[in-house]
């Protein structure tokens, strides 16, 4: 799916009375999320035990 058929799909899910504001925070969210999963296939990640380790 193409960037643009995903940003088309998340704004037909919000309500018939989104605001623009509601728009960009949907956008921004969903742009984070898809970065942060490009960046887990990377190896760029920190598991699970690496972040209990710091902590």
């Amino acid at each position: 799916m193409t960037t643009k058929e995903v940003a088309i799909q998340t704004i037909e899910k919000l309500p018939e009375d989104a605001t623009w504001e509601d728009i960009q925070d949907r956008i921004n969210f969903m742009a984070a999320v898809r970065k942060g999963l490009r960046e887990l296939d990377e190896g760029k990640g920190i598991s699970n035990r690496e972040l209990r380790m710091e902590g």
